[in-house]
C-alpha cells in the first residue's frame, strides 16, 4: 500500500508510534522516526531495517520550531520526498476539571498538542505537495464523550481535531490530503500499567477491569496498537486518495460515529 514511500512519524514510543513505523515499512515504506529519546528511536530503527526498509532516526523536540524544522530538513536530505506525515505526539494536560485546572498547564498543553503540530506540519507542507501526499492525525476518542476531570484533554484534542479539518480545506487545493484517527482505549504498556494499578487497589485480577472496560464494546475487546497503525497505513495510502477532513473512529465500536 505504500511501495517505495517515505512515511515520517512524529512521536515514536513504545506504543502507537512503534507499530506506526512498522506497519509503514511491512507495506514498502521507508521511514522518518522522530521523538525526544535517541535510544528508543534507535530500537525501532532496527527493527524497520529488519523488514527490508530503510530508516532514519531524528531526535527531536516536536515543541520547538528548529527542531520542527531541522527535522523536516533531514527527511528530504535523506530520501529526497515525503508521502506521509504521520502525527503522534502528545502533551498530555493536566486530568482534572475545568473550574479547577491550572490555566497556564492547560495552554502549555494546547502549544504543545495543537501548535506544535500545525508548526510542523508546515514544515512538510512544499514537500507533501510535490508528492501529492497525506497527514494522518492520531487524535483520541475524548473528542467523542464528555466526562469529568477529561476537559483539559478534550479541549487540547478537540482543537486538534478542527485545526485538522481546517487544513484539509486549506490544503486540498494543492493535493495534500489531512485525516484524523480517534483510538478508543488502546491495550499497550501505558493502560496494561494502569489497568493492573487499578486492580490492585481493588485487589481482583487484571482481567476483571479489562472485561469492564471492554464490555460496553460491540466487538467485546479493546483496541490492539496494529489496529490504530493499520487504520493510519489506510488513510496514507493511495486507496484512501477521496478521502480528506474526515476522522476514522478505530475503537471497537465504543462509540459509534
Amino acid at each position: 500500500m505504500l511501495q517505495d514511500k517515505v512515511v515520517v512519524v512524529a512521536g515514536v514510543g513504545t506504543g502507537v508510534g512503534r507499530s506506526l513505523a512498522l506497519a509503514s515499512a511491512r507495506q514498502g515504506a521507508d521511514v522518518v522516526l522522530a521523538a525526544r529519546t535517541a535510544a528508543r528511536l534507535d530500537e525501532v530503527a532496527k527493527e524497520v531495517d529488519t523488514l527490508g526498509r530503510r530508516a532514519l532516526a531524528v531526535p527531536a523536540d516536536l515543541t520547538q520550531a528548529d527542531d520542527a524544522a531541522a527535522l523536516a530538513q533531514a527527511a528530504i536530505t535523506a530520501f529526497g520526498r515525503v508521502d506521509a506525515l504521520v502525527y503522534n505526539a502528545l502533551a498530555m494536560p493536566p486530568i482534572k476539571d475545568l473550574m479547577v485546572v491550572d490555566l497556564d498547564a492547560t495552554q502549555d498543553a494546547f502549544q504543545g498538542n495543537v501548535i506544535a503540530a500545525l508548526r510542523l506540519i508546515r514544515q512538510f507542507v512544499p514537500y507533501l505537495e510535490e508528492s501529492k501526499g497525506a497527514v494522518v492525525m492520531i487524535n483520541s476518542m475524548v473528542v467523542r464523550f464528555s466526562q469529568r476531570t477529561m476537559g483539559p484533554y478534550k479541549m487540547a484534542k478537540s482543537a486538534l481535531l478542527a485545526m485538522a479539518q481546517s487544513l484539509a480545506t486549506e490544503l486540498g487545493p494543492r493535493g495534500i490530503r489531512v485525516n484524523s484517527i480517534a483510538p478508543g482505549h488502546i491495550w499497550g504498556d501505558s493502560l496494561k500499567w494502569y489497568f493492573s494499578y487499578l486492580a490492585h487497589k481493588r485487589q481482583v485480577d487484571p482481567q476483571v477491569i479489562y472485561d469492564e472496560t471492554a464490555a460496553g464494546n460491540d466487538l467485546g475487546r479493546l483496541v490492539d496498537p496494529d489496529e490504530v497503525a493499520d487504520a493510519a497505513v489506510f488513510l496514507a495510502s493511495p486507496l484512501a486518495r477521496a478521502i480528506t477532513g474526515q476522522c476514522l473512529d478505530v475503537n471497537c465500536g465504543e462509540y459509534h460515529h
